[in-house]
């Protein structure tokens, strides 16, 4: 990984959050310089990453803000490589599901994405740069029956991996290459707390999802475009 990223000027949405970490790990190891929007005034006290010199943290950024969002990307220079990693998580029988819940599940999820994929395509080909944009999915939005009340949060996540794959054709003639990554659980802190009694050794190491989203984000990529990607451990 050591040089990998050298030079390069890469967005991470979610930087803050656990795949955050262990994906900004992987870049700033390789030379990257990281710019980390977050929607608070200031990191959490427990990101590892403050004050190194390798990110640029982004105060006040609504990532479903289109204004917020353009002007977060017009402040990025020569960018590479967009990952989009922020969104969230909530579940429930359709039948306890409000129309605000849907709502809620696209924007954290789905405009999120659009916004931030909209305005990495624009920075790329403004400078003209072969970049890579990675998205996050999720494996209820390519398995839909993988489990239930989690209608809302699978159509949001299916909407994620339709502009990746749409965005995908729109741009290769630009040299872009758009991917997603589609994990099941992670193995965090937050997901053991949750889920105590299950067994973590099936989930998703998160340096191995780190990894596959940095291959993914990196100049070693070359040919892969268009692919969803499932992470799916041994669940």
């Amino acid at each position: 990984m050591a040089g990998m990223f050298q030079g390069r000027q890469i967005v991470v949405t979610g930087g803050t959050g656990a795949l955050g970490g262990a994906v900004l790990k992987r870049l700033l190891d390789g030379g990257a310089t990281c710019h980390v929007p977050t929607s608070h005034g200031s990191a959490p006290d427990d990101f590892a990453f403050s004050g190194h010199s390798g990110v640029r943290l982004a105060p006040d950024v609504d990532l479903t803000d289109a204004s917020a969002v353009d002007a977060f990307y017009a402040a990025v220079p020569d960018l590479f490589a967009s990952i989009h990693l922020a969104g969230g998580y909530a579940g429930s029988p359709i039948g306890d599901t409000s129309a605000d819940d849907f709502s809620r599940m696209m924007d954290m999820n789905a405009r999120t994405a659009f916004l931030c994929c909209r305005a990495a395509v624009r920075a790329m080909r403004a400078s003209a740069t072969a970049g890579r944009i990675v998205n996050t999915v999720a494996r209820p939005a390519l398995e839909p029956r993988s489990g239930s009340g989690k209608i809302a949060y699978a159509a949001s996540k299916a909407a994620v991996a339709a502009i990746t794959v749409a965005l995908a054709e729109e741009v290769k003639g630009d040299g872009i290459l758009v991917n997603a990554v589609a994990p099941a659980t992670l193995d965090t802190p937050a997901n053991r707390s949750a889920m105590p009694k299950a067994d973590f050794s099936k989930w998703v190491p998160l340096d191995d999802a780190a990894q596959a989203v940095c291959h993914l984000a990196s100049a070693e990529n070359r040919v892969a475009s268009g692919a969803l990607v499932p992470i799916f451990g041994r669940g």
